[in-house]
């Protein structure tokens, strides 16, 4: 909506406009976004006047050139945009630039409030600034949205009843988010408000990041529910999150927490996780941006660690989250290397090291990483089979490898966050739902992140149109009020075509990903010729072109398809899934148990990515529909980032995508205050007398004459069910109420005070003079009291000092032996100290000086025989006429040197290897010490050196276990004594076996094997047990018997 502006003509031009007269001048034609801008007249001379623009620039304006004169509500600005008298956008714009300049970055529009971002701190959520605004109505106030909430409490305190009963929500669009917000209506400060402002400095620093536009941008959509209960308490808070991950454009930054890890973890960290600078990290350098203007990385660092202590993290949680980012950042740096295997692509990994470093901190093999970022498993009919991957294909499922481990430490994060800041509803309370949803997008190329945002945005404002527009006028028209409808922009028609219809965008979508052939061409082809006719829908003019365009609310999008399918299927590689079951990493294995625990056949039934935003979106717009809106309306005054600058055009179209025009003519033209006539009676019958409680009177009568009485004949109205007023009114009528309440009360106070403080005089004359007449022997009693035990209090101290005069002097006397006593015993533990130290010392070095000299006698020794025998063998040779008998000789002397030290070298490596062989026996006997005894094998070793019973003939070549320990063969140099042979008279044990024996002689079930159960009576029959006296059994003699007890 624009002004219709007035020809300026020439001859009435100083007439009409004189200095100090403000004016709106005609826009220069040719930018959609450019309006009307105000100025001041500051000269006028003949057919010319000089303006003061709103820019600041002053000039001469031409005669052709159109304006028109000001309201005087525009020339100084409004806290509500309603009263307004240029109901346009350059009136609204103006407004804003004026309150903005004054750094009042809050304004009403009704019940919708708009909000410009400074860029740079303000006093406007301090605890003087939120008492200010405690139990304060709309409109009494300059604007804040700190007022939201004390309306809600006022009504759920009963303080203001209002048709609120249903939880509010608060909806913020556009670049402003809602962390001061958060910390501004915590005003108990209570344990659970102290986490959930500490669940912020989380949630931003793992879901946002910055970009060109906002240093601390959302890359995820946040839902927040802040529960109270009825004294206006925050109980509980609930996050619903959904991250986003984009790339990055050039001067972005990734996530706040990567940098914050790098520039805040201790140097030890930092080494056990092998991490470095920001700069060496490729998925950190991106946007060719690691730094961001007014953030400190490292104290942030600080605070998040904290937060998460508080939020009842452990410190084996926080450091499984670090070793995580760590193992995200060395994943980005794997470099992959193009090939070809058997005449297909193929991919390998040159360099190992980010391998090693990935494979130590998510707890792999690094051979099985390897072949999970490299090959493909497909299983057909009962078969596997692996294929190479290319290099684009294998860097694709390096990032979903990366993208599935952030997103699901996200989700793992938040749901964290929730359990100790939410606790289930045990009774009735309200809530406030806090919706801070990334914008609308619009960028050089679009993909499929940018076609579900925006699709989010698109139902955001059916809502709020819904909310606004339709819903208003239906309440009109159910009241029967008198209203004339407006007509709105409804982007119904786009809705249907992206989600709602049959074969829509995203249901077209889905059918081309469940294709196994299905590519983005062919989805572009379906997508042109369905839905090419529609009046929304834009074809490219090429065919070669691969993107297709929406007409959104805000705007023209095209969108490029390459990548639309395999973004929507959004499937986590079954290869990178068996990775992570192998992981000895428990907490990698906790982020993904949902995937672990599903089956094959149910992973390839997981809906799309389009599926499951669409089903959360709905869930989203259910909530909002179900509470009580309130809208935010956030506006960014320039791209810079800079404080005190205004760019018109921007901000003119940031409020035309939000339908702020209409909002303002809506309400301004409707009633957007109302009451149902029992609550209004009952709030407002104490304006006038004789108007009783809303149960003993016709209410809608009753409202009809407080109206009338209170209200005149101003512009309100009567529905059926409801009193229609406007925000003028609902101010005054609450003004007025206070009013008549504070006199009445008043009144009762002053009789009520008057009543107490004369019963009060009587109670306490009485009172005084029976306390009189006991206090004035009581003080002469304490006074004598005191006395006694002053004196004693004085005995007490000069007994008191002669005392510690005398321990004094006794305590230095005690103290100068004490010292004299601990230094003679001091020195002389230092001088035995020093004799043991000297003489080990003479002892050490006598030892080293004596091996010393045994090895260099031993050397020279062999030196000097070595010298002899060449100076003899020269000899020799010379009387043999041998020529080269020097040389000769010298060989041979080289010789026997090498040999010698050869030998000196053997005998060193001898030494050692018997060191080593006495350590590993040490070992071996230890080890066998620990080792648990097994019964069965002790018995079989025992009685092993007996024949086995299955075989008569003992077994050739069979060593028995008591004769393991001999050794096989004799040592050098061992005399052997000769084997004693056998007589002819010695008996022959070989038919003599245990097993036979304990046949024969043993009782009951008792056999020749080991049994680990009791005995309950002896095995031996009482006639070999009793033994005649002076004499011996026949078992005695028995070899069996001796050879089963040796073994026993």
């Amino acid at each position: 909506m624009t002004p219709q502006y007035l020809t300026w003509p020439p001859a009435a031009l100083v007439h009409l406009h004189t200095q100090g007269d403000y004016i709106w001048i005609e826009p220069t034609p040719g930018n959609e976004f450019d309006v009307a801008i105000g100025a001041r007249v500051v000269s006028a001379e003949g057919k010319r006047i000089a303006v003061h623009d709103d820019d600041g620039n002053e000039h001469w304006l031409a005669t052709e050139k159109r304006i028109k004169a000001m309201h005087a509500t525009s020339i100084h600005g409004v806290e509500d945009m309603i009263g307004l008298g240029d109901l346009h956008e350059a009136g609204i714009l103006r407004n804003l630039l004026i309150r903005y300049n004054e750094n009042l970055i809050y304004t009403y529009t009704g019940s919708i409030l708009v909000a410009v971002n400074p860029y740079q701190i303000l006093p406007i959520y301090t605890a003087d600034q939120i008492k200010l605004y405690k139990e304060r109505k709309i409109g009494e106030l300059p604007p804040t949205h700190l007022r939201d909430r004390r309306q809600f409490l006022r009504a759920h305190a009963q303080v203001r009843p209002r048709p609120m009963h249903r939880n509010i929500g608060r909806i913020w669009s556009g670049q402003d988010g809602e962390h001061q917000y958060l910390a501004a209506i915590s005003g108990k400060h209570s344990w659970i408000e102290q986490q959930i402002l500490e669940a912020n400095p989380i949630l931003e620093a793992f879901g946002n990041a910055k970009t060109v536009r906002n240093d601390n941008s959302s890359r995820f959509g946040k839902y927040i529910d802040i529960h109270f209960n009825a004294n206006g308490v925050i109980e509980g808070r609930k996050n619903r999150t959904k991250s986003r991950i984009v790339s990055q454009n050039p001067d972005e930054r990734n996530y706040h927490i990567f940098y914050c890890l790098l520039a805040g973890l201790g140097r030890e960290d930092k080494k056990k996780l092998e991490l470095g600078d920001a700069s060496q990290f490729r998925y950190l350098t991106g946007g060719g941006c690691i730094t961001c203007e007014g953030r400190e990385d490292a104290a942030e660092f600080a605070d998040i660690r904290s937060a998460m202590k508080v939020l009842l993290f452990s410190d084996q949680e926080i450091w499984e989250v670090m070793k995580l980012l760590a193992a995200l950042l060395h994943i980005g740096n794997i470099k992959y290397k193009a090939t070809v295997v058997d005449n297909l692509d193929a991919t390998e990994i040159p360099d190992h090291t980010n391998i090693h470093r990935v494979a130590n901190l998510i707890g792999v093999p690094a051979q099985p990483l390897i072949d999970a970022l490299t090959r493909k498993t497909l299983f057909a009919h009962g078969e596997t089979v692996v294929s190479t991957l290319s290099r684009a294909q294998s860097m694709d499922v390096r990032d979903a490898f990366v993208k599935g481990i952030y997103g699901r430490l996200f989700v793992l994060i938040v749901k964290k966050i929730n359990k100790a800041i939410y606790k289930p509803k045990e009774r009735q309370r309200s809530s406030i739902g806090v919706l801070d949803i990334f914008g609308f997008e619009n960028f050089n190329q679009n993909s499929f992140e940018q076609f579900c945002i925006n699709f989010a945005n698109e139902n955001l404002q059916q809502f709020f149109v819904r909310h606004i527009f339709k819903l208003e006028q239906e309440e009109y028209n159910l009241e029967g009020i008198n209203w004339q409808h407006i007509e709105f922009v409804d982007n119904q028609d786009a809705l249907d075509l992206i989600a709602i219809k049959q074969l829509n965008i995203m249901a077209l979508i889905d059918e081309e990903s469940k294709f196994p052939k299905g590519t983005d061409q062919t989805l572009l082809a379906k997508l042109h010729k369905q839905h090419g006719s529609h009046r929304n829908y834009l074809k490219p003019r090429s065919d070669i072109n691969t993107s297709f365009g929406l007409n959104h609310f805000a705007g023209v999008v095209f969108y490029d398809t390459r990548g639309f399918l395999e973004k929507n299927r959004d499937t986590f590689s079954a290869d990178l899934l068996q990775l992570i079951t192998i992981s000895s990493n428990k907490f990698l294995q906790q982020l993904f148990a949902d995937d672990i625990g599903m089956g094959s056949e149910t992973r390839k039934r997981t809906p799309t990515l389009s599926t499951q935003f669409k089903k959360s979106l709905d869930s989203l717009m259910r909530t909002l529909s179900s509470c009580q809106p309130f809208f935010i309306r956030c506006i960014k005054p320039n791209e810079f980032k800079k404080p005190m600058m205004f760019d018109r055009t921007l901000c003119c179209r940031q409020l035309r995508y939000s339908g702020m025009m209409e909002t303002i003519r809506i309400r301004r033209a409707g009633y957007p205050i109302r009451h149902s006539f029992t609550e209004f009676v009952e709030r407002y019958r104490f304006l006038i007398p004789g108007v009783p409680p809303s149960h003993k009177t016709e209410c809608r009568a009753a409202t009809a004459r407080i109206c009338s009485m209170v209200l005149g004949r101003s512009d309100y109205q009567l529905g059926h069910n409801k009193v229609f007023l406007k925000d003028a009114h609902d101010l005054f009528l609450e003004q007025e109420r206070d009013r008549v309440l504070t006199k009445k009360i008043l009144i009762l106070q002053r009789s009520i005070r008057g009543w107490v403080y004369r019963r009060r005089f009587l109670r306490l004359r009485a009172a005084t003079m029976i306390v009189q007449k006991y206090w004035k022997g009581y003080i002469q009693r304490q006074r004598y009291k005191r006395m006694r035990v002053g004196y004693m209090r004085l005995q007490a101290l000069i007994r008191a000092r002669l005392l510690s005069h005398r321990f004094r002097h006794l305590r230095g006397h005690i103290v100068g032996l004490q010292a004299n006593a601990r230094g003679y015993l001091v020195r002389r533990e230092y001088g035995h100290k020093m004799w043991a130290i000297i003489k080990i010392q003479s002892h050490v070095r006598r030892m080293i000086a004596q091996r010393k000299f045994k090895k260099i006698k031993f050397e020279q020794k062999h030196q000097v025989e070595a010298l002899r025998l060449k100076k003899k063998e020269e000899r020799e040779l010379k009387d043999a006429g041998n020529k080269r008998a020097k040389e000769i000789a010298e060989q041979h002397y080289r010789e026997r040197i090498y040999q010698l030290e050869r030998k000196e070298m053997e005998l060193e490596i001898e030494e050692r290897k018997m060191v080593e062989e006495k350590k590993n026996k040490i070992n071996e006997a230890a080890r066998k010490a620990e080792e648990p005894v097994d019964d069965s094998k002790l018995v079989e070793a025992m009685f092993d050196f007996l024949p086995d019973s299955s075989s008569e003939a003992p077994t050739p070549g069979r060593e028995t276990s008591v004769f393991n320990d001999l050794p096989s063969r004799p040592a050098e140099n061992e005399i052997i004594s000769p084997m004693a042979t056998a007589s002819e008279d010695e008996e022959d044990l070989s038919e003599f076996k245990f097993q036979k024996f304990a046949a024969t002689y043993f009782q009951g079930n008792v056999g020749h094997q080991y049994s680990r159960k009791p005995l309950k009576h002896p095995p031996l029959t009482s006639t070999y047990t009793r033994r005649p006296t002076g004499g011996a059994s026949s078992m005695d003699h028995h070899p069996a018997f001796h050879r089963g007890l040796a073994g026993t």
